[in-house]
C-alpha cells in the first residue's frame, strides 16, 4: 500500500472548476475530480498554517488551547506513528514555516524530508547591497514607498527564478516525483508533497499570466500588485480584479504540476494500490466581504469551506460528490486506517474510508477557528460564529510546553505571569504553562453571526433565528467539552449561561 498527499496552501475552492468556477484555467483539477471523490462540505479546523498542520499530525483541534505552535512533547504525530509501524514517510516541501521557530518540530517526524528554499520572504539568497530593483511596496501600508525586510528579501529571491522550473513549487514537485519514480515498485510508503503556492505573494511567470491576457492592463509600472496585505479592501474594483487574476495565474501553475503527478500515476500504473489525497489548509479572501487575506476577519466560507479530493483504491470511487461534513482532523485518521495502524485515544478525527465509499457521515457538527478569534460551528447547513463578548477579548490564555511564535520565542514580557495548568485530557498527565495571550484584534467588533450557507453561500444575509442559534450553541458546547476546552473560553464567549 502507498499513499500520496498533495497539499497546497491557501487553495480557494471557489476558484476551481470542479467547484463551479468557469473562468480560471485549471483543467487538471477538473481531471482530478473525475478520478476521485470530491467533498463539498470539508471545513477547516485550527487556523492558519502551522495550527492546521498540527491537526494533520495529531487529528485533533488545537485552536482553543494554543495559537501558532510547534508540535508539543505530548502530541501524537501521524507520520511518526506510520514510521514507527514500518511505513516509510517522506516530506517534500517549500513551506518555509517548517523551518522557523514556531514550526521546527514537524519535519523530523518523517523518515526523511527535503526542503526547497525561496518562497515568500524566505531569507535565502544573500545580497548585502541588492543588485535587483526593489519595487515600491504596494501592500497597502500607509507609506506606499516603504520597503520592509520580507518584501525586499522576496524580490532578491525572485531574481533567482527567471523560469518556471526555477520556482520553489516546480522544484518541490520535481523532488516529489523523483521519489515516486525511485520507489514506485516498493511497498508501504507515504509521500507528502506540499507547496506554499498559491499562497501570496502571487508570483509566477508570464506564460501563466497569458491565460488571463488583461492582467497588467491597469498596473502602474513601478508597483508589483501581487501581494495583498491582511486588511480591509480600500482599493478600487480594478485593483481587486487584478489581484484575482494574479491569484488565478499562480493557480494555473499549480494546475500544471498537479497534472504532472496525475500523469506519473498513469504512467507507473499506481492507481490500484496508491491512495491520493489533494487538500489545503484554508482559503484566501480576494476582496470578498471587502477583505484581503485571512486572520483578522471571521472565517467566512471563502476561508473555511475548503476543497478536498480523495482516491481510495479500496473502494475505487471516482467522479462522485460527497456531502458528509469532514475536516483536516480526519485525514491523519484516514491514513492510519489505510495502513492498518491503530489510532491513539486523543485523536478526534475519523477515518473516511466509508465516507469515500458511500458518503457515510462521521460527525453531526464541526468546530473551527483561530486562537482568540471567533469560535465557529457548522452542521453543514448553518454556520454559527460566536464572537467575544468584550472588546478586550479576555480572559484568554495559551497552554504550551513550547513557548514559540512564528519566527521567535515568546517575548519576555509575555512570560512574566506564567502559571502551571492542571493536565488536559490529551497532555498525558503533563502540566502545561498557562500564559496570558495577546488579544486578537477586531473579533468583538464583528459580533456573533449566523448564516444558512445552503441558501446564502456568500454569507450576505445574517439570520436572526433563536431556535437555530440554540441548536448551534448546543453543538458548540458539546464539541468544546469533548476537546477539554479551557474554562475561560466559555467566559470569553459568554457561554457560561448555557452550561
Amino acid at each position: 500500500m502507498k499513499s500520496i498527499m498533495l497539499m497546497f496552501d491557501s487553495l480557494n475552492r471557489h476558484m476551481l472548476p470542479p467547484y463551479g468556477n468557469d473562468w480560471t484555467h485549471a483543467p487538471n483539477f477538473q481531471r482530478l475530480a473525475e478520478r476521485t471523490a470530491v467533498f463539498d462540505r470539508c471545513y477547516v479546523g485550527s487556523m492558519p498554517c502551522m495550527p492546521a498542520r498540527r491537526e494533520l499530525h495529531t487529528g485533533r483541534y488545537n485552536f482553543l488551547h494554543r495559537g501558532w505552535t510547534p508540535l508539543e512533547p505530548f502530541d501524537d504525530s501521524m507520520p511518526q506513528m506510520l514510521k514507527d509501524s514500518g511505513v516509510y514517510t517522506r516530506l517534500v516541501t517549500d513551506h518555509q514555516h517548517y523551518w522557523e521557530d514556531g514550526g521546527a518540530t514537524y519535519h523530523n517526524r518523517y523518515s526523511s524530508y527535503e526542503f526547497i528554499r525561496g518562497q515568500e520572504g524566505d531569507f535565502w539568497k544573500a545580497q548585502v547591497e541588492p543588485a535587483v530593483e526593489i519595487p515600491f511596496n504596494s501592500r497597502g501600508l500607509d507609506d506606499p514607498t516603504f520597503i520592509d525586510d520580507s518584501w525586499k528579501q522576496d524580490w532578491i529571491n525572485r531574481s533567482a527564478m527567471p523560469r518556471p522550473e526555477d520556482q520553489p513549487q516546480s522544484r518541490t514537485f520535481s523532488a516529489g516525483m523523483e521519489f515516486i519514480r525511485d520507489n514506485h515498485e516498493a511497498d508501504n510508503w507515504y509521500l507528502q508533497i506540499e507547496t506554499f503556492d498559491p499562497h501570496e505573494p502571487f508570483f509566477t511567470q508570464q506564460e501563466f499570466k497569458n491565460f488571463y491576457p488583461k492582467i497588467f492592463d491597469e498596473a502602474p509600472p513601478r508597483l508589483a500588485f501581487d501581494w495583498p496585505s491582511y486588511k480591509p479592501v480600500t482599493e478600487g474594483a480594478e485593483y481587486v480584479q487584478h489581484m484575482r487574476y494574479q491569484y488565478a495565474a499562480l493557480l494555473s501553475m499549480c494546475d500544471r504540476y498537479l497534472g504532472r503527478v496525475l500523469d506519473l500515476l498513469d504512467e507507473l500504473a499506481l492507481w490500484d494500490d496508491t491512495m491520493l489525497i489533494v487538500c489545503t489548509d484554508h482559503g484566501f479572501m480576494l476582496g470578498e466581504h471587502d477583505w484581503w487575506a485571512k486572520n483578522r476577519q471571521p472565517w467566512y466560507q471563502e476561508l473555511a469551506n475548503t476543497p478536498l479530493f480523495i482516491w481510495d483504491p479500496r473502494s475505487g470511487v471516482a467522479g462522485e460528490r460527497r456531502e458528509s461534513l469532514v475536516q483536516m482532523i480526519d485525514l491523519p485518521a484516514t491514513l492510519l486506517d489505510y495502513f492498518g495502524v491503530a489510532r491513539p485515544p486523543d485523536m478526534q478525527g475519523a477515518p473516511l474510508a466509508e465516507t469515500v465509499a458511500n458518503d457515510r457521515p462521521v460527525r453531526e457538527a464541526a468546530l473551527f477557528g483561530i486562537h482568540g478569534g471567533h469560535v465557529n460551528c457548522t452542521d453543514g447547513r448553518y454556520v454559527y460564529m460566536r464572537a467575544p463578548v468584550k472588546a478586550a477579548n479576555e480572559p484568554l490564555y495559551e497552554y504550551t510546553l513550547m513557548p514559540l511564535r512564528i519566527r521567535s520565542p515568546f517575548a519576555m514580557s509575555d512570560l512574566q505571569d506564567i502559571q502551571l495548568a492542571e493536565p488536559f485530557a490529551f497532555t498525558k498527565g503533563a502540566r502545561t504553562m498557562k500564559i496570558p495571550a495577546r488579544a486578537w484584534p477586531d473579533a468583538h467588533s464583528f459580533g456573533t453571526l449566523l448564516f444558512d450557507v445552503e441558501a446564502d453561500r456568500r454569507q450576505e444575509r445574517p439570520l436572526d433565528d433563536p431556535q437555530v442559534e440554540a441548536e448551534m450553541i448546543n453543538h458548540m458546547l458539546r464539541l468544546m467539552r469533548a476537546n477539554d476546552c479551557p474554562p475561560e473560553q466559555f467566559e470569553r464567549l459568554g457561554l457560561q449561561q448555557f452550561l
